[in-house]
This record gives structure tokens, sequence and C-alpha cells, in this order.
């Protein structure tokens, strides 16, 4: 018999699922869903439709969410980037859908009303967020759906950063937050993810998953690796980048910050390393 879908990366419950799901999981009653785009700077995803939930993950502004039900003020839905599943706010969302023309490059910009960076920015739009710029206007960006960024911290959305240890260090100091995706906060995972995806490679959101399923696998427990800039490396619950042949880069609950520390005192401290995989 064959497992289940994974509920974190497939849009179903008991009693409502996904229409593309029919005759793969049981629920009550099926349903198309109906996309959405991200119109705040970053939503919260949560694992129920209530603000005390645990947050799960995180929506970037300029994402796609596939909504497929609502409820007291909440949609539940797919992430159109890493096609993670949970409840957002829905005042986060817009019905408005463009075509991305550009990506944020910096760490964050503000998002002004107007060309003007004197105004009093809206928003902070994070490192990764793909925004349709219509026209510029003293060097800022307007975009669909409303608001100016600054035109240098845009970039065409195939101008990768191919590095993705750079990118992740870019992050250095930014503080740990569970469910984190964004220089405002990040988790493990969340900055292995961002670091890969900023360099066109495919990846998904959590620890586990990346541990399946991201680049070719060296070693299930780390022995006789010669380790290389960029290995990802994992332990129970915890990923990591090598920043070098010794020294991982990563976002850790241990100091509540992306850190670098010593390969060999984050295993020790974890219990072990559970695989080694190279990009």
């Amino acid at each position: 018999m064959s497992a289940a879908p994974d509920p974190r990366r497939h849009p179903y419950r008991a009693d409502l699922a996904a229409a593309h799901l029919k005759g793969t999981v049981e629920a009550e009653r099926f349903v198309e869903g109906v996309p959405y785009r991200v119109r705040s700077g970053v939503a919260g995803l949560r694992g129920e439709p209530d603000a005390k939930a645990r947050h799960t993950s995180q929506l970037l502004f300029g994402e796609t969410f596939t909504v497929y039900d609502t409820k007291d003020g909440w949609s539940w839905g797919q992430c159109g980037t890493d096609g993670y599943v949970g409840w957002t706010r829905t005042q986060s969302l817009s019905p408005e859908l463009f075509e991305p023309t550009h990506v944020v490059t910096a760490v964050r910009s503000f998002l002004f009303p107007e060309p003007d960076l004197k105004t009093p920015p809206r928003d902070a739009i994070p490192l990764g967020a793909p925004v349709t710029v219509l026209r510029t206007v003293n060097g800022y960006g307007e975009l669909a759906g409303g608001g100016w960024l600054y035109g240098k911290h845009l970039s065409a959305p195939d101008a990768l950063e191919p590095d993705p240890v750079a990118t992740a260090e870019r992050l250095f100091g930014v503080p740990y937050l569970w469910g984190g995706r964004t220089p405002l906060g990040i988790d493990c995972s969340g900055l292995a993810q961002l670091g890969l995806l900023r360099a066109g490679l495919p990846c998904p959101r959590d620890s586990d998953m990346q541990r399946d399923e991201v680049g070719a696998l060296l070693s299930a427990d780390g022995t006789g690796v010669e380790y290389r800039r960029g290995d990802l490396v994992f332990f129970p619950g915890h990923v990591g980048l090598m920043l070098d042949g010794e020294r991982l880069l990563h976002a850790t609950a241990y100091t509540m910050t992306v850190t670098v520390e010593p390969l060999d005192d984050v295993a020790a401290r974890a219990g072990g390393i559970s695989a080694v995989r190279r990009l």
C-alpha cells in the first residue's frame, strides 16, 4: 500500500481537498483552487486559522497562493513557490495576478507610496520576492498593485546568485525564527532554501524534504567526507551549509541567529550527522 501524500505539500484534509487529488486521497468534498497574489511584504503561514496557532512557514510578497478554503478571515491553500500548505490571513492576499518582471535582490527594500525616499514606506519587501514593474521614475520602479521600489534593489528574474553560501552569508546575524523564510527572521531550512532558490536550484521547504531531495547523497553520517563549500549537512531536525571544509553556516536556535560554527561543535551538540548532500 502506498504512503499517503504529505499534507505539508498536498492540500487535503478530511473535510476538503484539492480537486486534482480526487482518487488519490479521501475527503468529504473536492474543490478547484483559486490563485491569489501575496500583497503583504511577508505573510505568516500557520497550521490552523488562528493567530495563536504555530507558525509553520511564510509567504513572500508577489508569490502566488492557491486558495481552497476560507474561514473567519483566514485562507487555506498552497504556496506556488515551494508547494507548502497552510492558513494565512485573507487580507494578505489579492486576486490581482501579475507576471513578474523583476525580483528583489537587496536583503530587503522599502515599498514607498511615491518615488521619493522621504515618504513613509508602506512595507518592507524581502530578498527573493517577485515583483512586476510598470514603469521607472526617478530611479524607482512602480509596481503593479501599487507602490514604488528603489530600482537598484531589483534585477531580472533570471539574474541569479550562483553561490548559495554567498547568499546565505548576507543574512549573517539575522534572528532565528521558527518557520521564517526572510531576512527579517529565518529558520535553518529557510536559510538553505533561500540560498538555493536564488541560485536557480529547486528546494523544498523543510529540512527532512531537503535531506531526501536536494543534491546527491555523499554520506548518511558524515564519515569519510572531504567537505566543500556549499555542502548541505543534516542533523536530526536541522540543516546547514558548509562555509568551507570545517565551518557550518546555519540559522540556529542555539544562538537564535544565523551564525558560523565549527561543524564538529554542531554535530556534537545535535547528536550527530544524519546526511551530507552535495549540490
